[in-house]
């Protein structure tokens, strides 16, 4: 996203297959009519609305000084019935929304539309003002309308605790934090199905017959829930940066992830860094540049690790960062090999801000992510003597993410099938390999699954998605688009950003305001359109798949991906044999 700030999944996880447990109302009963929140909830339709000055926790103040001007906005604290299958227990919890007031009185008003930026767990409280200013014309007819989902931000959060174990084993620890927060009476609430419900109740208290809604990322799949429960009152849809909404649960979106962030790398990435030797210093050649990197320690290597996750992986959610991207993988090659992981880190960035070409603002982000890198090492090293002891410790986190992503469907739970999971990574994806482990969701049990969306009443929706998205993959927008009655798919060639409108193009964003303007649709079901060039290069060049009938076809493992997968390999293979010559016996012993 290109302005103000980023949405998106939330962090590099894991991903599985599995069988449903249902909860939701059946395809054919949502048919016939969905479900009545305002007579659900009983008394709380009836509750006073205080709506006061908003704050927005995180958010820079310059940013929030942005969000101040836009007309009407305000927030309050909505109650909402914990559990929305017995909502007469009389548990409740709170919701925090945030209103504007920018559509213009009239008949050409639409009404409100929600926006969601992902997560799971993301805040959305701040984004009916981000969407006012992002999109003025829409703002002008339509009030956007903000919302921290339950468990997250101000609205009632879920923080889980539990005992860690004195253990190094992973499924020991794994189990342990699951078993913890399942303890706790509201995480088995915090699930999609029941933010769904949450939402319409959002547009029983404002007043609206029916509500619309953009929604990035895991608010795609929100969105597409929503839809499939609530169709009648589904107004325009967009759902940007979709997940594999084909599946009734989220873990293919996440086994797809890394394998995309690999392919970002290897396809976008490098070839921006060969395309300015001037620059960077690294050669015209990706494959030497990836070489390179790689015999550099790569993310095998702590010090890689961290300037992956606070450099480039940013980077491949808004490639608008490409430079600094760019600047710490050429710091991270030219880096002496020897000095502490604190030392390398301010030698490395040191090196960054010799690079020309940063602007105040990616000097910004470069010392904000230093700060995060630092501080990532001084917690690993926190851990490394408390693992020394043998205190027990209680540990709490914020469990919303885990909770919504494990509890919308049932994952894989079979042990041995993670094992060779992350097996298959170090060869086919083993740029990003050494983040991954096994998910958390392979030791929960589900609470729910996406209902089936009925062709009859399922409403005309868009959805838009990048070539090269490294979060939710081109190929589960894709299924997306021809799971969902009714989808029409724009597609962007070229482009690695996740969370495209608005995009500033005509092909992008003119068919997104003129449906939800109008509801018409584009008349073919795919749309291609071309990226935008990268930071400091005036054309857009041709990367990954071609462009075919609106869609891209772009291969999972392409030609580049294959070949420098082969590079680790042999890298490898000739780290082992040095290492079984001077032993004397196998590496792998």
């Amino acid at each position: 996203m290109r302005k103000y700030f980023r949405g998106g999944i939330a962090a590099v996880t894991g991903a599985l297959i599995a069988t449903t447990i249902v909860l939701t109302p059946t395809a054919s009963a949502a048919a016939k009519q969905d479900p009545d929140t305002q007579k659900l909830a009983g008394a709380l339709a009836t509750q006073k609305v205080t709506w006061e000055e908003c704050t927005f926790p995180g958010v820079d103040p310059a940013t929030v000084t942005k969000f101040k001007t836009v007309k009407g906005l305000a927030c309050a604290t909505v109650q909402v019935p914990r559990d929305w299958h017995n909502p007469a227990d009389g548990n409740t919890i709170g919701i925090r929304v945030s209103k504007t007031e920018t559509a213009y009185k009239g008949t050409s008003r639409q009404g409100i539309a929600l926006v969601n930026p992902g997560g799971p767990g993301g805040s959305g409280l701040p984004w009916g003002a981000a969407m006012a200013l992002r999109a003025p014309v829409l703002a002008g007819q339509y009030d956007f309308i903000g919302f921290d989902p339950r468990g997250v931000g101000l609205s009632t959060p879920l923080t889980c605790s539990y005992t860690v174990p004195n253990s190094t084993d992973e499924n020991v620890l794994n189990k342990a934090k699951v078993d913890g927060c399942l303890e706790n009476p509201l995480t088995q609430f915090i699930t999609t199905e029941q933010t769904t419900y949450d939402m319409d109740f959002i547009r029983v208290l404002l007043g609206e017959k029916k509500m619309s809604y953009i929604g990035y990322s895991y608010g795609t799949w929100l969105g597409t829930w929503y839809a499939a429960t609530f169709p009648s009152k589904a107004h325009r849809f967009l759902l940007d940066s979709a997940v594999d909404a084909s599946q009734s649960t989220l873990e293919n979106t996440w086994d797809l992830q890394p394998r995309t962030r690999d392919r970002q790398f290897q396809e976008a990435l490098l070839p921006f860094m060969a395309r300015s030797d001037a620059k960077y210093g690294q050669g015209t050649d990706p494959m030497e540049i990836r070489r390179n990197w790689e015999k550099a320690g790569g993310t095998r290597e702590f010090v890689g690790q961290l300037f992956v996750a606070w450099f480039v992986l940013p980077a491949m959610y808004d490639t608008s960062q490409y430079h600094v991207a760019a600047s710490a993988v050429a710091s991270v090659i030219d880096a002496a090999a020897d000095g502490t992981s604190t030392e390398k880190v301010e030698q490395i960035v040191a090196k960054m801000l010799t690079i020309p070409g940063l602007t105040d603002e990616n000097k910004a982000f470069i010392a904000k992510a230093k700060n995060n890198a630092l501080a990532a090492i001084a917690k690993k090293e926190r851990v490394t003597v408390k693992t020394t002891t043998a205190a027990a410790e209680v540990e709490t986190w914020d469990a919303s993410f885990e909770a919504i992503r494990c509890q919308d469907g049932q994952w894989n739970q079979n042990l041995h099938y993670w094992k060779y999971w992350v097996a298959d990574l170090t060869v086919n994806a083993p740029f990003i390999a050494p983040f991954m482990s096994t998910p958390l969701c392979a030791y929960w049990p589900a609470k729910t699954s996406m209902p089936k969306p009925d062709k009859k009443t399922f409403p005309r929706l868009l959805i838009a998605q990048s070539e090269l998205d490294a979060a939710t993959a081109y190929e589960g927008g894709l299924a997306t688009s021809k799971a969902l009655p009714n989808a029409k798919m724009i597609s962007v060639d070229n482009e690695g950003s996740h969370g495209l409108f608005p995009y500033n193009t005509d092909c992008v964003d003119d068919p997104i305001v003129a449906y939800f303007q109008t509801g018409i649709t584009p008349r073919k079901q795919y749309t291609g359109c071309q990226a935008l060039p990268l930071p400091n290069e005036d054309k857009t060049f041709e990367v990954g798949g071609k462009l075919t009938n609106g869609k891209v076809k772009i291969k999972m493992i392409t030609p580049a991906v294959k070949e420098a997968n082969k590079i680790v390999k042999d890298l490898l293979s000739g780290s082992s044999t040095a290492a079984a010559d001077e032993s004397g016996m196998p590496a792998n012993l």
